[in-house]
């Protein structure tokens, strides 16, 4: 017998109207015939969008709400019929991690009030301080400090409140523990801590969970069985590797394909299901399928008056269709809706295999490496032109630079005696200057320097 069985369970709100005398004309049927099993160990997620009633059927497991049909049996107790105070001891067994972590918690106790506060109501402990040495050890498998008991919870971070919600939950040694969104107002890196806590949380002490999310992605990853659910109904039930890799229900097969992949090729060759119409409101759910007004393979004869069981299918994988089997075989042509392959140019259509597309992660691993050596030479080559002079810029500048070290000097050689000629010259705007310049100041050098070796001559 499993841990947790839940055997055709309905919650049912009635909508009231009139001003002096309420009088109901109506239901909303949040919950609406949900049979399920949870063992011991396991971890079930259940994933839907929102207002299909995963909350409220969680709620309903812990009595927070009224069953309007159905059982809830937990380690063979029928959680229905069970009064209210002998409810409310049982629940010990059963606690809820919630939603908003800061809303769930009394902002007027410190976190050693809130954590004693089911200990002292369900006779944990002897006194005060056996129950402080439980509440911290407590504290240190979650992850926080012991000096916390005495701080408020506005002082803490979003994802340091989730786990003293979690620890508020483990004090009272429970056999399932509900999570209704636990990680859905948390930061991206947050959320992985938070779910690696609960998986070594249920590793060391043996706990069972309800997951209740949204993200297809944190389901799958702490997930055993998946359930899938549409407009208070359970559609599709299967373990986590089976359902990821070939859903049968049409709903689940539009939920995942609106997921994204990080992978550009992968994501531009898979074909996206796009429904058309509105979610039916829960206060007037439609005859029949509760899915045929959206489904693209729905067929009127049948899935417009006939409600599908859910159906076992092979291997555990349970489906609440009347054609899951011709629509996973194709031979069941789309009546309406719209199947969207988006492509890019040049890319192929058909999807590559698990070889190829290890061969094309490792070709562009190596053209990374290679780009990054061509930049590298290129800024190595930049800096030695840099530091090179510019005569030694070219191969044979180069080595006539070195040829002229090495020899020594000599006077005689011709072509340095040819530049020496050449550096006495006068340049060209010299020979310009010397030739504009008037005759008379050539005959006054003249006599300067007849005068000059008149007094020479003199002086001897």
């Amino acid at each position: 017998m499993s841990l947790l069985e839940l055997d055709g369970v309905k919650v049912h709100f009635p909508i009231k109207k009139g001003v002096l005398f309420d009088r109901t004309v109506g239901h909303v049927y949040a919950v609406d015939g949900i049979s399920l099993k949870v063992e011991a160990g396991q971890t079930y997620g259940l994933v839907g969008e929102s207002g299909c009633g995963k909350t409220t059927l969680g709620r309903s497991v812990l009595r927070l709400v009224d069953i309007t049909e159905g059982s809830v049996v937990l380690d063979g107790t029928d959680l229905a019929k069970l009064p209210g105070e002998e409810m409310r001891r049982f629940r010990r067994r059963l606690q809820m991690v919630f939603q908003d972590p800061l809303g769930s918690l009394n902002p007027r106790q410190n976190i050693e009030s809130i954590l004693s506060e089911g200990m002292i109501a369900h006779g944990i402990g002897k006194d005060q301080e056996e129950r402080r040495e439980k509440i911290k050890s407590i504290l240190d498998k979650v992850g926080l400090p012991s000096n916390a008991l005495a701080r408020y919870p506005h002082e803490f971070s979003g994802g340091q409140r989730q786990r003293i919600g979690i620890a508020r939950a483990l004090v009272l040694e429970p056999d399932v523990i509900i999570c209704d969104e636990p990680v859905s107002a948390l930061d991206v890196s947050v959320q992985a801590q938070v779910i690696n806590l609960l998986e070594e949380l249920q590793e060391e002490l043996g706990l069972t969970y309800v997951v209740i999310a949204h993200d297809l992605a944190v389901v799958r990853h702490i997930s055993d069985v998946i359930g899938v659910m549409y407009l208070g109904s359970l559609v599709e039930e299967a373990p986590s590797d089976a359902l990821y890799a070939e859903p049968k229900h049409p709903y689940t097969k539009a939920l995942m394909s609106a997921v994204p992949v990080p992978d550009p090729e992968v994501e531009d060759r898979r074909e996206r299901i796009l429904l058309v119409g509105d979610l039916p409101s829960p206060a007037n759910p439609p005859s029949g399928c509760r899915f045929h007004t959206r489904c693209p393979w729905a067929q009127a004869e049948r899935c417009s008056t006939e409600r599908p069981e859910l159906r076992d299918v092979g291997g555990g994988h349970r489906v609440a269709c009347h054609f899951a089997e011709e629509i996973a075989a194709g031979t069941l042509k789309l009546t309406t809706g719209e199947v969207v392959s988006a492509t890019r140019e040049g890319v192929e259509d058909v999807p590559p295999t698990l070889p190829e597309q290890a061969e094309r992660a490792e070709a562009a691993v190596a053209e990374a490496e290679e780009a990054e050596k061509a930049v590298k030479a290129e800024k190595t080559d930049t800096v030695e032109a840099a530091d090179t002079p510019e005569k030694a810029d070219t191969p044979e500048k180069a080595d006539t630079a070195e040829e002229r070290a090495d020899e020594p000097e000599k006077a005689d050689e011709p072509e340095k005696a040819d530049e020496a000629e050449k550096a006495d010259e006068p340049d060209e705007a010299e020979k310009a200057v010397t030739t504009e310049k008037p005759e008379k100041s050539k005959d006054a050098e003249k006599a300067e320097k007849a005068e000059k070796a008149e007094k020479a001559d003199e002086a001897v």
